[in-house]
């Protein structure tokens, strides 16, 4: 009996070893969602509130697995919806293929019903490959090239399927001229420097006496040799934001975040370093990088056309992190002087005290940072923390500790609100015995995360360990922005765009069958927190915290306390409460516990 289309596309997929699609089904769509369906013993069908939820979906996935995830979606506004998810896994390199439907071949060019120019559409977010299956022979080398290039490039492919092929009988490609026969399976090769490129970058790093190593997550898979690297030259480790969980935070030379969001450790390491060596990192901030030309620098990654780009780096090595490190390690010699190192490491203590510090700071209701500072050590092992952008990250990225074996990721590069919680259900279909914890801003959960919460109702009974945790930080404010109006242009909050509507996430998951959890306090986070971890089915810790503790960058420049100035002056709705809480933030900064 023939095969139709959809039903050899969903078969090949599955040879591919793709387990799981996101999506959400539509007319468009129609003749792959009945494949799925004969074929649900092969791979399973997640139904997402929404596309854009699905393409985050299969973004994560290929975050925590190193796996192609892979999103579908009908036409139209179907396949615009997946826009911002497939731009997430663009623009943080992960492999991710788009299923998408469309109108009937004869319909085309001729105004029909959501008939939208999909090739156009997905034209930059898939340019290394995007193709419409016009006939069956085509859909065999579509379906495989789209997944070879998305392994291969780390990228974003597409192929979108008119709906009256999908149901079309399916035949290989005949053995004539012009035919294509594509085969299967592809083995990342290990890309290694040559000897005379590892010479001179060891020169370089040999020569340092104060080096300083940033790391991304092109380092993921490589901690052990970065350590030992660190250990040989006696350089502390900063982390980019991706790169947070490539290394544990209990690490003594290892300085926390870089950047806006990162910590004064960090900033000092980069501002006093004469050698930089930089793995698998794109960080994009030049002021948080030595100056240009100050340093003698080295740049590993296995993508080219990323190497030197941030830094004018005097050598340049394209090769997988961890292979490269291990031709790099006996080139390297153990520096005797380790003045260097214990500086970095006095610092790195000093700044811990530092932050907790600031976290036992009394806040109204409740200090966002105290939350994180009390959460952190009481991680599940090998959790998996997704976090959301805003004020969010910034207490993910400097407060919470990470510890071996656990996983962490956000949206880097596009920096998009919304992945936190799609993040944290991928990651627990990846990893059913493990425990993700979503850390989600209240501006961001009512955006879209708060429709993933039905998706998590739907499915958690299916989970072997069905604990799932979503942080809501519930400040009825877009804080992030609100403190950038502040202090990069020096206005007043702007209510009318800021203000977030009051809602309590801890009666909504309760409304869904999910454990709600609501904090109003701060001497109720602890027994909180332990009834979280205690709960046998998914969570929603619905946090009260206070929107005028400032997200402080590591270094405050004088332009920008001019603006923070400027934005009391013209008369800022929470004035006194920000100048009250940064002032126990700066001063202890200086003075740890001396702030009231």
């Amino acid at each position: 009996m023939a095969q139709q289309v959809s039903d050899f596309i969903v078969g090949r997929l599955a040879e591919w070893g793709i387990q799981r699609i996101y999506g959400y089904p539509g007319d468009g769509i129609n003749g792959v969602m009945g494949a799925l369906h004969r074929a649900k013993d092969r791979i399973d069908f997640i139904q997402t509130r929404h596309e854009e939820m699905a393409a985050f979906m299969a973004c994560a996935h290929a975050k925590f697995t190193g796996e192609v995830g892979v999103c579908i979606s009908t036409s139209g506004p179907g396949a615009i919806h997946l826009l911002n998810g497939l731009y997430d896994a663009k623009m943080d390199h992960q492999p991710v293929v788009a299923i998408v439907g469309q109108q009937a071949r004869m319909s085309m060019g001729g105004d029909y019903q959501q008939e939208v120019d999909l090739l156009s559409l997905f034209k930059d977010v898939a340019h290394e490959y995007v193709h419409v299956c016009s006939e069956p022979t085509q859909a065999r080398h579509l379906i495989d090239r789209a997944i070879r290039i998305a392994k291969v490039n780390r990228t974003v492919t597409c192929v979108i399927l008119p709906n009256d092929v999908q149901e079309l009988d399916y035949a290989e490609p005949p053995h004539l001229h012009g035919s294509i026969h594509t085969g299967m399976h592809y083995t990342r090769p290990e890309i290694i420097p040559s000897l005379a490129d590892l010479q001179e970058a060891a020169d370089i790093l040999n020569t340092g006496s104060k080096v300083a190593i940033l790391i991304g997550s092109g380092a993921a898979g490589a901690a052990d040799e970065v350590i030992e690297i660190a250990e040989l030259l006696g350089a502390g480790v900063a982390k980019a934001l991706l790169g947070k969980a490539v290394l544990p935070d209990d690490l003594p030379f290892v300085t926390g975040s870089i950047g806006l969001l990162g910590t004064k450790p960090s900033y000092d390491l980069m501002m006093e370093c004469d050698t930089l060596l930089m793995v698998g990192t794109s960080f994009p901030y030049s002021e948080f990088l030595p100056k240009d030309g100050k340093v003698k620098a080295v740049q590993i990654d296995i993508d080219g056309r990323m190497l030197g780009l941030r830094y004018p780096t005097d050598v340049n090595l394209q090769g997988d992190s961890r292979k490269t490190l291990q031709a790099l390690i006996p080139l390297l010699e153990r520096k005797q002087d380790r003045s260097w190192r214990q500086k970095i490491e006095a610092e790195i203590d000093r700044w811990w005290k530092v932050l907790e510090a600031r976290a036992m700071k009394s806040a109204n209701p409740i200090n966002p940072q105290r939350f994180f500072w009390e959460l952190s050590p009481l991680l599940p092992d090998r959790c998996i923390l997704t976090a959301d952008s805003g004020s969010i990250a910034t207490w993910f990225a400097m407060d919470l500790k990470i510890r071996k074996g656990m996983m962490a990721s956000l949206s880097g590069n596009l920096a998009t609100m919304c992945p936190g919680v799609p993040y944290a259900i991928a990651a627990k279909f990846a990893y059913p015995d493990r425990v993700p914890i979503a850390l989600v801003g209240d501006g961001a959960m009512q955006m879209m995360g708060i429709n993933e919460l039905i998706t998590i109702a739907k499915y958690y009974k299916r989970w072997s360990d069905p604990r799932l945790m979503i942080v809501v930080l519930n400040n009825q404010d877009l804080n992030m922005v609100t403190w950038e109006q502040r202090v990069m242009i020096g206005d007043a909050k702007f209510e009318g765009s800021q203000d977030v509507p009051e809602l309590n996430y801890a009666a909504y998951a309760q409304m869904l069958g999910l454990e709600g959890i609501r904090i109003e306090k701060e001497e109720d986070i602890a027994p909180a927190l332990e009834q979280a971890m205690a709960a046998q089915k998914p969570v929603v810790l619905d946090v009260l915290s206070d929107p005028s503790v400032p997200p402080l960058p590591p270094h405050i420049t004088l332009k920008q306390a001019k603006n923070f100035t400027s934005s009391v002056l013209k008369g800022d709705v929470n004035a006194w409460d920000m100048i009250r809480e940064t002032y126990k933030e700066v001063v202890e900064n200086f003075l740890p516990h001396h702030s009231k």
